[in-house]
């Protein structure tokens, strides 16, 4: 409740004083080089834990109406003090878009509604289309033109996100910017937005951070393999829970504990994800191992975040409400 209170509070004091943040410990960067791949190499910025970064997700071709390469995430960013017996807190205190044009897709190999790159299939492919949605930012909105549907246009509210938030994965292991993990990455949450705080596991000293990936808006399942893909203004906030270790990305918000399991088959992930919860609750909230399996399997709910990447993702929730 604590913790959630301090949550609550950096983020009406970024809302409505967003001068103050520039007062405390605070760093600024543009990042300039995006990485395709989470691995250990030479960090772009060395911070503290309790400082704030103030900085944004990588521009580039993909974002114009054009067209272009995939820019990469930024990072890797070291956090100063962080072991592998330690879990990284990451406040996301601002996660805004930043420009008013969002394109996403629908593509013949990609997708949970397409057919597969490695099977062959007899059925017509599913056309590649690029489409362009506008930002609507003053009203919140994303809004793309349906000119071959019935309804002609749609406007949608925009719930902005981070697609990818990683650290290093263990050992001398390097997964390109397409796969979730236990170290996080393309996890692709709608969960993981502005307000929450993310717990990542820890396999390297210095954590190695990476984000990006910013979403304006994306379903639950991302099934067509894209969400409405947009550069972020993002403000974060760092900490360290020490010498107390977890094995996959925990998030909480105002109503949830949570828990991000990836893998493949789908059951796998959910399994991870809801396993990782009953040991959550276990640990930190004083439930008996079966009694907490008993609860959730009553009271949670889960949600799954994509269906599209190399490992699948599912978010697994608890309500607060029924915490001790």
């Amino acid at each position: 409740m604590k913790a959630r209170h301090q949550l609550f509070l950096s983020c009406l004091i970024i809302l409505l004083f967003p001068h103050l943040v520039v007062s405390q410990d605070t760093i600024r960067f543009t990042p300039t080089v995006g990485y395709q791949a989470f691995k250990v190499r030479e960090p772009v910025l060395r911070l503290k834990p309790g400082q704030v970064l103030v900085s944004e997700t990588l521009m580039g071709g993909y974002y114009t109406e054009e067209g272009g390469a995939w820019p990469g995430e930024v990072g890797p960013i070291y956090i100063e003090g962080a072991t592998p017996k330690d879990q990284l807190v990451v406040k996301l205190l601002k996660v805004r878009p930043n420009r008013d044009l969002a394109p996403a897709r629908v593509n013949p190999n990609f997708g949970g509604l397409a057919s597969d790159v490695r099977v062959r299939m007899l059925n017509p492919p599913i056309p590649d289309i690029r489409f362009l949605w506008r930002l609507d930012r003053r009203r919140n909105l994303g809004v793309l033109e349906l000119p071959k549907s019935r309804l002609g246009k749609i406007e949608a509210p925009l719930a902005p996100m981070l697609g990818r938030v990683a650290v290093a994965p263990k050992n001398e292991e390097s997964f390109p910017g397409l796969w979730p993990g236990d170290f996080g990455g393309n996890m692709d949450a709608p969960e993981i937005r502005e307000g929450v705080t993310v717990y990542l596991p820890i396999f390297h000293e210095g954590a190695y951070f990476y984000f990006g990936d910013g979403h304006a808006l994306q379903g639950h399942g991302e099934i067509a393999g894209t969400g409405l893909e947009a550069t972020m203004d993002v403000i974060l906030q760092f900490d360290l829970i020490k010498n107390k270790p977890i094995d996959w990305p925990r998030i909480e918000d105002e109503s949830y504990i949570m828990v991000a399991g990836s893998g493949r088959p789908l059951i796998d992930a959910f399994r991870l994800a809801h396993v990782e919860l009953v040991e959550w609750l276990e640990q930190d909230y004083g439930f008996d191992r079966w009694e907490a399996y008993q609860v959730l399997s009553q009271i949670g709910t889960s949600t799954v975040a994509n269906i599209v990447d190399p490992q699948y993702t599912v978010v697994a929730k608890f309500p607060k409400k029924f915490l001790p």
